[in-house]
């Protein structure tokens, strides 16, 4: 018998791989492999033609689990130094910017505030004292039947004197700032207040940070890492504000009990997000607690100050 060689098995030959279409990101015109652009980070998806196309593009961006919105309201209202700890582990991309978080929260806080903002009552006293007669509103003016708006607003004023430093520079400005603010009761004062309350905070801030640094001296923290968390703290304090007001004016005769929670929360809350970041103990946490505390309280005492100072003098 004759041996045959066995002689090896001809591979396959591999099947044609269609060929992929090359997708461009239309915003940079670099190729984009995936879902988002490698170049810019714009998410690759075909243009807008339709109402129905632009309804489903805006409902995923509310609802789906990429948007960080949620994600990062929910754990500044309800996780106290959660985020902190995840932005200075790296854990960044699942939330909002602290600084746009707080950017937002601040201006929606104090459009919000001066949105609200009580109603002036008007009223004009006779000499005696006993007489009140109601001053009617005129064209953005308060008129009253015995003398005119300048009138009043002189009378008032001529005992608006200034004799500390720098008196004969300020004075001019404290008497025109008074007969503004009586012309016209007060309403662009307020408005001026709260136009530059803001500016305030981005001095107050700081200055908090470095007692913070004084009292987190050992182990040796960067300044940064303060900063943020006071950053982190004050947009919560700026976003609960704002849903206890709106709960207040729903439920009026609970009014008063909804301010004490939000109180006793916000407390707590700057407790916890202490305990959360600094890791230590509740005694330790709660004696520098209330050291920022009153160091709260003087430098917001003598910002209000300097801030209400300043918005009289810019009238």
């Amino acid at each position: 018998m004759n041996a045959r060689t066995a002689l090896p098995a001809t591979p396959a030959a591999p099947l044609a791989q269609p060929a992929v279409a090359t997708q461009r990101c239309e915003n940079c015109g670099n190729e984009v492999a995936q879902r988002y652009c490698g170049a810019c980070g714009q998410r690759a998806q075909p243009p807008l033609h339709s109402l129905v196309h632009f309804s489903k593009v805006a409902a995923e961006d509310l609802t789906h689990a990429d948007s960080r919105l949620w994600r990062t309201l929910g754990a500044l209202l309800f996780r106290p130094g959660f985020l902190t700890v995840e932005f200075l582990g790296g854990r960044r991309a699942r939330y909002l910017p602290p600084v746009r978080l707080y950017l937002v929260l601040s201006v929606a806080f104090f459009l919000f505030a001066a949105a609200t903002q009580p109603k002036l009552a008007v009223l004009q006293f006779s000499d005696d004292g006993r007489t009140v007669h109601p001053l009617v509103l005129s064209g953005g003016e308060a008129t009253g039947a015995a003398e005119t708006p300048a009138q009043r607003a002189q009378r008032l004023c001529a005992a608006a004197n200034y004799d500390g430093p720098w008196s004969a520079r300020l004075q001019p400005a404290f008497r025109n700032a008074c007969r503004k603010a009586v012309e016209d009761d007060g309403r662009e004062l307020q408005v001026a207040f709260l136009h530059n309350v803001p500016r305030a905070m981005f001095v107050f801030l700081p200055l908090l940070a470095g007692v913070m640094m004084l009292l987190y001296w050992k182990p040796r923290r960067y300044y940064v890492e303060h900063l943020l968390l006071l950053v982190h703290n004050h947009a919560c304090v700026f976003l609960t504000t704002m849903l206890a007001f709106a709960l207040t004016k729903l439920l009026h005769p609970l009014a008063g009990l909804i301010q004490f929670a939000v109180f006793v929360y916000l407390a707590w809350y700057i407790f916890r997000s202490m305990r959360v970041a600094y890791r230590q103990g509740r005694m330790l946490t709660g004696a520098k607690f209330a050291a920022l505390a009153a160091s709260y309280m003087f430098f917001g005492v003598l910002m209000l100050a300097l801030t209400s100072v300043y918005s009289v003098l810019m009238l």
